[in-house]
């Protein structure tokens, strides 16, 4: 299967006016940023979507709070995203105005192990 193609997230369309398209890694990659930053009520047909890390942003950093997102990262990724990977560690780290997460994870078909950071869209 991994000569499939998906549709990248965001949606565009390619240089030749067709919708673009991304392989595999990516498109895990791009459904994991989908997870982590929509927030639930924020799809109409799915409103317990997502985990809505967009609203953690600006609140007071503490340890608390890091291991409380934690949890919530990886349960949102466990929830939704089951079928496609495994979780196998989630880290947070909180700078000022900008939040980072780490995800280590393994792809469920193929095996390969990733660790990707994703930061909230400018």
């Amino acid at each position: 299967m991994s000569d499939a193609i998906y549709l990248d997230f965001p949606f565009h369309l390619d240089g030749r006016g067709r919708a673009g398209t991304t392989p595999r890694d990516d498109h895990v990659r791009d459904l994991i940023n989908q997870v982590l930053f929509t927030s639930p009520g924020e799809r109409v047909n799915r409103p317990d979507f997502g985990c809505g890390l967009k609203t953690l942003v600006f609140a007071p950093n503490s340890d608390a709070l890091a291991a409380a997102t934690q949890v919530l990262v990886r349960a949102s990724l466990q929830r939704w995203l089951e079928n496609e990977i495994e979780v196998e560690g989630v880290d947070v780290a909180a700078q000022d105005e900008r939040l980072t997460v780490t995800v280590a994870y393994r792809l469920r078909s193929g095996g390969e192990r990733r660790v990707e950071e994703f930061s909230p869209p400018s």
